[in-house]
């Protein structure tokens, strides 16, 4: 089974080193201002290093009538448990702007944890795998572009197969000015 730990080329990867799967959206504001600026965020963020980023993708918006997202997908070597990881990743939300209304609504920033080494995990205010990664194009065809071979461990499908069950066509690379 592929471990994605064992890809990386990082010097002094100690044994609280995990590597993570984190997928990043937004429909309000200046979405590609915003998720640069979060991606910049996670970068310099003490105990995160950012491994790969992938492309932008415009995508339709899945749940109320609302504006078009734009998605991509980071990879992420942490030192920190899950849920740690997962209160950064909120906390930076809300630096941008972030206000949960309604569930699957129109959102400034959006940042979701997919992936953390190949742990399961299922807890009241955690699933890893992301319950619905499986389903979504505007998350498969980012994380395939950036780690292809990456194994969703309830599947144990790589991500560059799981992007061949699902329907593409509502995901376009996003071309900034």
């Amino acid at each position: 089974m592929f471990n994605p730990a064992s890809s990386l080329q990082v010097s002094g990867q100690g044994a609280g080193d995990h590597v993570s799967a984190i997928a990043l959206g937004g429909n309000i504001g200046d979405s590609y201002r915003i998720l640069t600026a979060a991606m910049e965020t996670l970068a310099t963020t003490p105990g995160i290093k950012l491994q790969a980023k992938s492309s932008w993708y415009r995508t339709k918006a899945v749940g109320p009538p609302q504006p078009d997202y734009l998605n991509g997908c980071a990879i992420l070597q942490v030192e920190m448990s899950p849920d740690l990881l997962l209160e950064i990743l909120q906390a930076i939300e809300q630096k941008f702007g972030r206000v949960r209304q309604e569930r699957w609504g129109a959102r400034s920033l959006d940042l979701d944890l997919l992936l953390y080494d190949d742990l399961i995990m299922d807890t009241p205010h955690l699933q890893i795998p992301h319950p619905r990664m499986r389903e979504r194009a505007f998350v498969l065809i980012p994380l395939a572009e950036i780690e292809p071979h990456w194994v969703e461990p309830i599947s144990g499908c790589v991500i560059k197969d799981l992007v061949k069950e699902v329907d593409c066509s509502d995901v376009h690379l996003f071309k900034s000015n």
